[in-house]
């Protein structure tokens, strides 16, 4: 029988913050419902590598799904479900609720681009009879750590007459992939003197792509032209189409399970796909909300949101200025009453590198989706910070729907820090509050959560959109 509580256990329940891992409290049918939403999260990862395929297949899904081109000219009715796509690099998902756009929408806002290795304008380059591609890596990254890894290359490439050519190759069994090479031990005293962050300098990261050189004695830079050659033959471009293309390499890592228990999964692009897809899922399952809903998927957050498909520019002020227009409202009236979940993650605890944290105010895996209230670094720079009231509401919605979280910060005051959208969502005058899921190494090639965590984070946005 279970042991009679005394009164200071009692009282401790009643007072006291009391966090706990998930795997104490739930139940087999929970645990089998986060393994079941997790799989197809796998197949996201590994089909959207970057994000105009992340748009891509979340408007085939989407349009499954009911969803319709938004036409401003058009009326809509509740339940109506619309989207807008800004340049396939970004996206906005719309199912109109019952409440006039007087009261607000319910904005949940991710990020679907994720830290890669971009190739610059002129990449292709032949040294020492070996081709090589020039890289300009894109957002914050450990530059040691994309050496000697499996790479895929993903993106466009728009010609001259304006044909645009879409490719993926390192992804199937019979692709070949690329690599960024690396200095053996034996010959790396000097590069091991360096600093960490300098393991393997910008310039270094040079994607190695072939070295079978062009059978003719007169010609100049053989690999380089021999690999041009194979491009032409496969896609008809010439090297001048690089000037007008939007190619990166990534990691050709398939997302897998991880742990004997499998109740984590490891792969790229956690950071912040993990929030995309959990937002868009909670989307597409609520068909008749109270509130308007506006799921925002968006590009260029791991270099500042700026650019003109990032959350500093103006196309989520205009489309709601278009959806108020609908109601003879002006946009500002809407955003007034409006409120936001800013869909991104947060650093989980790592035992290993536990004096990083503060280990009171920071987020555990297995413990929810975590709520943190401000980001920036240093004194708060950089922060929106959520208020006490939008917070309450938040911690209201969240025990109501019975969903495990936690709350987090990034790293110890003077030492950690970051940003995502919610400072530019809430210049326009939103209340809003980070919310998302702890990653473990994360912006690595190869980062980690638990399945507990994401199925939580599914269910705090599906709670949010749901409640009236």
């Amino acid at each position: 029988m279970e042991k009679e509580k005394s009164a200071g256990e009692l009282l401790q329940e009643k007072l006291l913050l009391n966090r706990k891992n998930i795997g104490m409290t739930a139940d087999d049918a929970s645990e089998q419902a986060a393994q079941d939403f997790c799989e197809p999260y796998k197949a996201f990862l590994d089909a959207c590598k970057m994000e105009r395929e992340a748009v891509s297949w979340i408007v085939k899904k989407a349009r499954e799904a009911g969803y319709a081109p938004f036409d401003p000219k058009a009326a809509y009715r509740p339940g109506d479900r619309v989207y807008y796509n800004n340049r396939g690099k970004a996206l906005i998902l719309t199912t109109f609720g019952t409440r006039p756009l007087a009261d607000g929408v319910r904005i949940m806002a991710s990020h679907i681009d994720s830290p890669r290795l971009d190739l610059k304008p002129n990449p292709l380059y032949e040294e020492a009879q070996i081709a090589f591609f020039k890289t300009h890596y894109y957002g914050g990254i450990k530059k040691y750590q994309w050496g000697a890894i499996p790479l895929a290359l993903h993106g466009v490439i728009v010609k001259k007459d304006g044909e645009t050519i879409t490719c993926a190759i390192g992804e199937d069994d019979g692709d070949p992939v690329f690599t960024v090479t690396d200095l053996l031990p034996h010959l790396a005293a000097e590069q091991m003197k360096r600093p960490l962050k300098d393991g393997l300098k910008g310039e270094e990261l040079n994607v190695l792509v072939g070295c079978r050189p062009f059978k003719d004695d007169k010609a100049s830079e053989k690999v380089k032209l021999n690999i041009i050659r194979l491009l032409n033959e496969k896609y008809g471009i010439v090297e001048a189409d690089f000037l007008s293309a939007e190619l990166c390499v990534v990691p050709q890592f398939k997302a897998r399970d991880i742990g004997f228990d499998r109740s984590m999964i490891g792969a790229y692009g956690h950071d912040d796909r993990v929030c995309a897809y959990t937002s868009l899922m909670a989307a597409m399952e609520v068909k008749a909300p109270a509130y308007t809903t506006v799921t925002v998927f968006a590009d260029k957050e791991e270099t500042g949101s700026d650019g003109n498909t990032g959350l500093n520019s103006s196309y989520l002020k205009f489309f709601i200025k278009s959806l108020a227009a609908q109601q003879g409202l002006s946009g500002r009236e809407v955003l007034s009453k409006s409120t936001c979940l800013s869909a991104d993650v947060n650093a989980a605890f790592d035992p290993t590198f536990g004096d990083t944290l503060e280990k009171r105010n920071c987020s555990y895996v297995n413990y929810g989706v975590v709520v943190t209230q401000y980001t920036g670094s240093g004194g708060k720079y950089g922060t929106s910070q959520a208020s006490a009231e939008f917070m309450a509401q938040v911690r209201r919605v969240l025990d109501g729907a019975g969903v495990v979280w936690q709350t987090g910060e990034l790293g110890k005051v003077d030492l950690g820090g970051g940003g995502t959208v919610a400072k530019y969502v809430a210049a326009l005058d939103v209340d809003v509050v980070d919310v998302g899921v702890p990653v473990l190494s994360m912006h690595a090639p190869f980062e980690v959560v638990s399945k507990a965590d994401v199925y939580q984070t599914y269910r705090a946005f599906k709670a949010y959109i749901e409640a009236q």
